[in-house]
């Protein structure tokens, strides 16, 4: 008699109540919650309920309610139909789709021409094409990005940032499938290599090894970089600048959409500022960024060729009487062993700038060290326009320059 009482007082699950069952679905994944639906009816028709698939919706595709209300459709259809086309990079969509929101939304009203020269997203049998055509399969979360946007137009300047010192010039677009799959490489240093980015004015590329190959690692990007001295031409160092491509691709556009990489005349410059780099001298800030050029740059010979660019700005606060000229500036140069080598010379860059309240002044120069790192600092002396005879030295802050992880060439390693 006992045993039946018990019996009929336990709850089935059939008799528990719809709202506490909805709370316990509601933190299950989208997984978990497809397998509900074969455990019996009622649990079928519960993970049914579409509210439960607006978390989903928003976490793993980033589908807003505009979207939602664009297309007319429950939360869990949307959620079917976006697995059916692109559920193979479930767990790569939203980083890079939201990266690439980010950025052209950023772009936009900054840089119109460069977003118009995205192309439309491929299909998935534009890419099962070009894994044929390599005969590589193509890390799950490049395909991804390339359903998005299928790269760019060749144009300039490229959605990858532009360099510029005196007569050198670089601007590096994202390039389409096909286009890269015409550069994948199988020569020695370079084997298995796929460019992700061109240069037409320096011929430069951002590459990404598909394959573990020549002592590189799986789904790394790298810019390449020739031994000088071997007599192999397989000799081919590496700065390493991603250990994926949503690594590369994400660190890229959070350096582009924080402001750190600066918009000059509609192009991103690749410049990285660090925001304690700043110096003030009475009405005069002086700010620093600096950029690593892998192009000029080597291994062996150690050669590490970096950029700067300098603002100066004077305070539009400070009184008419404080405009002033640069005369002159003095630079101390210090690399990773400690050597210094000082330089002082007349005006920057052969111009002799005149900072007036608020006015700036910028300009772009270089230096090379033989170390990987180093750093440089100094002052530049003024005179006041109105007061021709009275000199000042304006403190220029302590900056740092150090180039990417890089590895050696495995042909170099072996002779």
């Amino acid at each position: 008699m006992a045993a039946m009482e018990a019996e009929s007082a336990m709850m089935t699950l059939e008799s528990l109540p719809t709202d506490p069952l909805l709370l316990i679905l509601s933190f299950l994944d989208y997984r978990d919650l497809i397998n509900c639906c074969y455990v019996s009816r009622r649990l079928s028709q519960l993970s049914s309920h579409d509210p439960l698939w607006r978390r989903h919706c928003k976490k793993y595709w980033l589908i807003s309610e505009e979207e939602k209300t664009q297309k007319n459709q429950c939360w869990k259809s949307l959620f079917i139909d976006t697995y059916s086309d692109v559920g193979r990079y479930i767990d790569h969509y939203a980083a890079i789709k939201k990266a690439w929101d980010d950025l052209k939304k950023y772009l936009e009203p900054r840089c119109p021409r460069m977003v118009l020269s995205l192309k439309e997203g491929a299909r998935e049998e534009d890419l099962d094409a070009v894994e044929a055509q390599i005969g590589c399969k193509l890390p799950d979360d490049y395909r991804c990005s390339y359903r998005i946007h299928n790269g760019q137009k060749l144009v300039v300047p490229g959605l990858l940032g532009s360099m510029a010192l005196s007569n050198h010039y670089r601007s590096e677009d994202l390039l389409d499938v096909d286009t890269a799959a015409g550069g994948f490489q199988q020569r020695q240093g370079l084997k298995y290599c796929l460019p992700l980015t061109f240069c037409i004015h320096t011929g430069l590329s951002q590459y990404i090894a598909v394959e573990a190959a020549e002592g590189r690692n799986k789904n790394e990007v790298f810019y390449q970089c020739p031994d000088q001295m071997a007599r192999d031409p397989a000799a081919i160092d590496m700065f390493i600048i991603g250990a994926t491509f949503t690594d590369w691709f994400t660190s890229y556009v959070r350096n582009v959409v924080s402001g750190g990489f600066p918009i000059i005349r509609d192009q991103i410059f690749r410049y990285v500022h660090d925001p304690e780099c700043v110096a003030t001298t009475g009405d005069i800030t002086v700010s620093v960024s600096t950029s690593f050029l892998p192009e000029l740059s080597s291994v062996h010979p150690p050669h590490y060729f970096f950029t700067y660019r300098i603002r100066i700005e004077m305070s539009k606060d400070a009184l008419p009487e404080k405009a002033c000229q640069l005369d002159s500036r003095y630079w101390r140069i210090t690399n990773a062993k400690g050597d210094v080598e000082e330089v002082q010379g007349p005006g920057v860059v052969g111009e002799f700038p005149i900072i007036s309240p608020g006015r700036v002044y910028e300009y772009t120069s270089c230096t090379t060290f033989s170390t990987t790192s180093g750093y440089m600092e100094g002052y530049y002396t003024f005179h006041f326009l109105y007061f021709k005879d009275k000199i000042f030295n304006v403190a220029i802050p302590r900056f740092h320059m150090a180039c990417p992880t890089f590895r050696v060439s495995i042909a170099r390693l072996v002779s």
